[in-house]
């Protein structure tokens, strides 16, 4: 979804927008914004996924937390390298494939999550950390560098023809840098392999959830591309009208349902450190210098998004395919507005603890792609898709 991290997506890419996005903030916005909780779905500690393009596998990670939670069960930390690791050897295979014609870096979809739980499990945090090379926090850069150059060599194809071994050198990285996935492991006095620990432990189904997105030149409610450049699957979106994002997204959050959630957060209406994003009726070219050091000092006016500006955004590239969150519940200002209430995977230094309140229209403009499950979304829509 996205760099369901960033674009580009190499491990320094994440460390520059966050602090971009750091300068976007006002001296008094939490004082002068008062949320209530209207909606509420239970979700896990907030992570930080450090200087590494993978919110796409904190942010569907968290979402599958959430999905035990609602199952009843009791929710397991899971392993976002884990995840991660195996979308890298994955990708890998499809670089070469194309003789390097697909974006390389950590950057994933929500979608990926789903696919490489199907395909390879899952592992508790505790078993698999990723954290193999001195540090506390995920720090890729030199690793991504490494792996890039290594694929770019041999793609270039200096024998003649690929030898059997390339994949196998590949791994090897992944090991020094990440740590050998283990074959087994006990937890909890139980001996798994991730794939039984996914089946007994984690226990869903993958053909639950789809993944959905809304543009103005597919045909609405079938199956249509998603073209952004961290789609190394090629994966297909269920194509819905603007409208129906936002109604899906409130109906699954009142039944209990989250939803993993892709967006452009790189405007200047998108504050990390004061945890608001919206959409101001003017654009930041035509503010005053006050009016821009005002933005998010409480509630303001916002513009009203129609499909053919969100199409427009997305075909400028003014929407580009950033990051990755978890929505969790819904919460209402001071005046009435409803804003989403969206989990981070950037630590918790902001001024919600890790949290920032999104408006529907914000979601209805920046949102490239959110999954769920098929389960939360209304019955005439799931007729409508035919799922």
């Amino acid at each position: 979804m996205l760099m369901l991290a960033l674009s580009p997506l190499v491990a320094s890419a994440q460390d520059d927008l966050v602090k971009k996005l750091d300068a976007n903030k006002s001296d008094s916005s939490k004082k002068k914004f008062t949320f209530t909780p209207v909606v509420n779905v239970e979700c896990t500690s907030v992570k930080n996924q450090g200087s590494s393009g993978t919110c796409w596998s904190y942010s569907t990670s968290s979402f599958l937390e959430s999905e035990m939670i609602r199952m009843g069960k009791k929710p397991v930390d899971l392993a976002e390298i884990f995840t991660a690791r195996n979308v890298y050897l994955d990708k890998a295979d499809t670089y070469v494939r194309l003789h390097g014609g697909l974006n390389w870096g950590d950057g994933g979809e929500c979608h990926d999550v789903i696919n490489m739980y199907a395909k390879y499990g899952a592992v508790p945090q505790e078993v698999y950390s990723g954290l193999n090379y001195g540090t506390s926090k995920n720090k890729f850069g030199e690793m991504q560098a490494v792996l890039k150059g290594m694929l770019d060599a041999i793609v270039k194809n200096p024998n003649g023809k690929l030898t059997p071994n390339w994949k196998k050198a590949f791994t090897a990285v992944l090991d020094t840098y990440l740590g050998e996935v283990p074959e087994s492991f006990t937890w909890h006095g139980k001996k798994y392999t991730p794939r039984t620990f996914a089946d007994e432990v984690v226990g869903i189904n993958p053909r639950d959830y789809v993944e959905l997105s809304s543009f103005t030149d597919q045909p609405y409610y079938k199956k249509t591309p998603f073209l952004v450049p961290d789609n190394w699957t090629f994966e297909k979106v269920y194509n819905v009208k603007l409208d129906d994002m936002t109604k899906i997204i409130d109906y699954a959050l009142s039944k209990g349902y989250s939803v993993a959630w892709a967006a452009d957060v790189s405007e200047k209406y998108f504050s990390w450190k004061n945890g608001v994003a919206y959409v101001p009726e003017k654009d930041w070219e035509d503010m005053s210098e006050e009016e821009q050091k005002d933005m998010f000092n409480g509630p303001k006016p916002e513009r009203k998004i129609t499909p053919q500006m969100r199409q427009n955004a997305y075909n400028s590239y003014e929407t580009t395919d950033d990051h990755g969150m978890h929505i969790v519940g819904i919460a209402k200002d001071q005046n009435g507005r409803e804003y989403y209430m969206v989990k981070n995977s950037w630590g918790e230094k902001n001024d919600y603890k890790g949290y920032i309140y999104v408006t529907k229209d914000y979601v209805r403009y920046k949102t490239t792609a959110f999954l769920l499950n098929k389960n939360g979304m209304p019955q005439e829509m799931r007729s409508k898709l035919h799922i």
